[in-house]
């Protein structure tokens, strides 16, 4: 054999390679994480009131059966503890009887409880009527042990005779006697059981009835909901003005309706405001283009006649002008953008500001400043680029020379800028701060600008938590914003 296994050896000397086990399947954990996910997106992509209704439902359910359960235990302790009062108290009386020998030879007892009488030797003396006369319903270890318990127990009837299960009290008497008594739990055991038959047809039927009721509430309190999304789909690019309607109701419902409401007529205002800036700016366009168009068509048409140094200046006029008015809409379009806020926010010394703004002006401006610095919180460039619209529009319309002042009142630093003009009738007053707003009193296209400087100063004096309006400076007009202190 020795020498087989050797010539096997030789023959395969190579040895074979160990196969794998085969993998075993993996055990059985319920539902697989795909199976989860699938039955998680089936529930989310169920509409909300099946959901309430489905878990208001659950919770009923289990509210329920707990109910329930706790009903029937506590039916069960109510009866127990009522036929146990019972048999003590019959069990009382016998003693008290036998006590005073005076039991009768015949028992009788109105609420079927059973008794009998031993005395010290182990025998039956007295029994009621029913009741075995010969064997103790308790041998003398099980009579001792109850007494020594104080308190009722459970003891099967059928070995003597009794089809039913006893609830047994053992209290002891004069001369070594003990008085067994005994009742039968049928009773209480019947009435658990219909209550359970009640309970087990009716909560069904409650938990069905409760389940209706919440899905009619549930829609109720969702109908609102669906007239908003109705409301919603009703609101397109051609009925922007159409509003959600509003639950009567003041709950939560109607405070979203409100806010919502109150979103759209900002968007609304916004896209009225976009359009007509759109509108307005395509208009300020055509002006300046269509005049370089025709500078440039005639001088190419006659080039021998044409003085190209009148035309090139004719046309910088106008691109300067175009480069004004985008200079404008960039400033609003980054007003519009930020959102009423500026773009920095830092301490800003006005005097400083106020006073390099001037120079630039020579002569023709003449500023008053106050004592001591002058501070408050933005964007210096933004507020710089305030004083130059104002400077700007005053200039254009004085006789002799514009007046800048810059003074502390309260909490408050206010600059005017006053000129000597013609001013402003009162009822215009606010409206030169709409966009594209002129007067032709006052100023011409030539002359001025897009109507968009003072729509800046006002925007970007709101942006900084100040104001600003226009008085009458007789003669001219005055122009105050005021601007709080850091």
């Amino acid at each position: 054999m020795a020498a087989d296994v050797t010539a096997d050896m030789a023959a395969d000397p190579a040895p074979r390679p160990r196969q794998a086990p085969p993998a075993e399947p993996p055990p059985a954990t319920g539902a697989t994480p795909g199976g989860r996910r699938r039955a998680v997106g089936l529930w989310r992509r169920r509409s909300l009131r099946f959901r309430l209704t489905a878990v208001a439902s659950a919770v009923l359910a289990v509210a329920l059966v707990v109910s329930a359960y706790v009903m029937i235990g506590v039916l069960r302790n109510a009866l127990l503890g009522t036929i146990d009062d019972s048999i003590y108290q019959r069990a009382r009386e016998t003693v008290s009887l036998a006590d005073a020998e005076r039991l009768p030879n015949e028992m009788t007892s109105p609420d079927g409880t059973l008794l009998q009488v031993i005395d010290g030797a182990g025998r039956i003396t007295h029994t009621t009527a029913g009741t075995d006369r010969l064997v103790p319903l308790l041998n003398a270890a099980g009579r001792a042990e109850a007494i020594g318990a104080a308190e009722a127990r459970f003891l099967d009837g059928k070995p003597y005779g009794i089809p039913h299960v006893l609830r047994v009290r053992v209290l002891s008497a004069d001369r070594g006697r003990t008085v067994i008594a005994a009742r039968p739990f049928s009773e209480v055991q019947t009435s658990i059981s219909t209550a359970g038959h009640v309970l087990l047809v009716g909560t069904p039927l409650l938990l069905v009835l409760l389940a209706g009721v919440s899905w009619v509430i549930i829609g109720g309190t969702l109908r609102p909901i669906t007239a908003l999304r109705r409301g919603a789909e009703e609101i397109t690019d051609t009925a922007r003005s159409h509003r959600l309607p509003v639950p009567e109701a003041r709950d939560e419902v109607h405070s979203l309706a409100t806010t919502l409401n109150a979103m759209l007529a900002r968007l609304e205002k916004a896209d009225i405001r976009q359009r007509a800036l759109v509108s307005d700016a395509a208009h300020e366009l055509r002006s300046p283009l269509a005049s370089i168009r025709l500078q440039l068509e005639v001088a190419l048409g006659h080039p021998g006649g044409q003085d190209w140094q009148e035309t090139a200046e004719g046309v910088l006029e106008d691109t300067m002008r175009l480069s004004r008015l985008a200079e404008d809409l960039l400033a609003l379009a980054r007003l519009d953008e930020r959102g009423g806020t500026p773009a920095r926010r830092e301490p800003v010394e006005l005097d400083q500001l106020v006073q390099q703004t001037v120079e630039r002006y020579g002569q023709a401006v003449t500023v008053r400043i106050g004592d001591g610095p002058t501070v408050t919180t933005g964007d210096a460039l933004d507020l710089g680029r305030v004083l130059v619209n104002l400077v700007d529009n005053a200039l254009r319309h004085t006789r002799t020379v514009v007046l800048v002042e810059l003074r502390d009142e309260g909490a408050d630093a206010v600059l005017t800028v006053t000129d000597d003009g013609p001013g402003i009738p009162e009822f215009d007053r606010e409206r030169v701060f709409d966009r594209f707003t002129r007067l032709d009193s006052a100023r011409s296209r030539d002359e001025g600008g897009a109507g968009l400087g003072l729509a800046i100063v006002r925007e970007t004096v709101h942006a900084h938590g100040g104001a600003v309006h226009l008085e009458d400076a007789s003669p001219g007009l005055r122009a105050v914003v005021r601007l709080p202190l850091s």
